[in-house]
C-alpha cells in the first residue's frame, strides 16, 4: 500500500503513521510506503474553517497532479492544515486553533478535524489583527525555536498534554472513517 503526505514536517508526516498503526487492521495487510512531497495549498495561515478545509483538500489535489506527473500510484493522499478560526458566542468573539485532513483514494475523499483549543486573546490578536503567521507568534511566545515542527502550538498550549502531531492523528482518523468503516458509510 502505498500512501502520499502533502508535507515532509515531521508532526504530519508521524500523525499519519500513527493513524496507519491505528487502522491498519481495517486495510490490506501489505507492506506500506510512505511518500513524502513538500505541497505548498497557498494559505499562509489559516483564519477560518474554509481556509482550513480549502487547505487541506488543495494539498491532496495538487498531491494527486504531483504524482500523476511523476507516473506514480498511490493508494490514498493526504493533505492537512492547521490554523485558526472564531465564533461568536455571549457577544464575544473566540479564537480557535484547529487541524483538519483531507484524505482522498483518487476518486473520492473526505475530511476529518480535531478538537479546538481556545487560543489567548494576546497570541490571536497577533495573527488575526496584525496578520502575522502563527509559526512567528508562538516562538516568541513560547521563547522556543521551530515550534510547529515539534510539539507546535497544541503543545505549547496544553503543556504537552496533546501535541501537534496528536491534533492531527485525531483529524486523519475521523477523515480516514469512511475508508475503513465503509459499511457504516456506505
Amino acid at each position: 500500500m502505498i500512501i502520499a503526505i502533502a508535507s515532509k514536517r515531521g508532526p504530519k508526516v508521524e500523525a499519519v503513521k500513527k493513524c496507519f498503526e491505528l487502522t491498519k487492521q481495517f486495510f490490506i495487510s501489505t507492506p506500506i510506503e510512505f511518500l513524502t512531497y513538500e505541497i505548498d495549498a497557498g494559505i499562509i495561515m489559516p483564519r477560518s474553517i474554509t481556509e482550513l478545509m480549502d487547505g487541506a483538500k488543495k494539498r491532496t489535489m495538487l498531491l494527486q497532479q504531483t504524482l500523476q506527473s511523476e507516473n506514480r500510484h498511490a493508494d490514498f493522499f493526504i493533505g492537512m492544515e492547521g490554523g485558526f478560526h472564531s465564533m461568536h458566542h455571549d457577544g464575544k468573539e473566540h479564537i480557535f486553533l484547529q487541524s483538519w485532513a483531507y484524505v482522498s483514494n483518487g476518486v473520492i475523499g473526505f475530511f476529518g478535524s480535531s478538537g479546538n483549543i481556545l487560543v489567548p486573546e494576546k497570541i490571536a490578536v497577533e495573527v488575526m489583527k496584525q496578520n502575522r503567521n502563527l509559526s512567528e507568534v508562538i516562538d516568541e511566545f513560547s521563547k522556543r525555536i521551530d515550534v510547529r515542527s515539534k510539539q507546535g502550538t497544541w503543545g505549547i498550549l496544553t503543556k504537552d498534554l496533546l501535541t501537534r502531531q496528536q491534533s492531527f492523528e485525531i483529524a486523519l482518523t475521523t477523515a480516514f472513517a469512511p475508508f475503513y468503516n465503509s459499511e457504516i458509510f456506505s
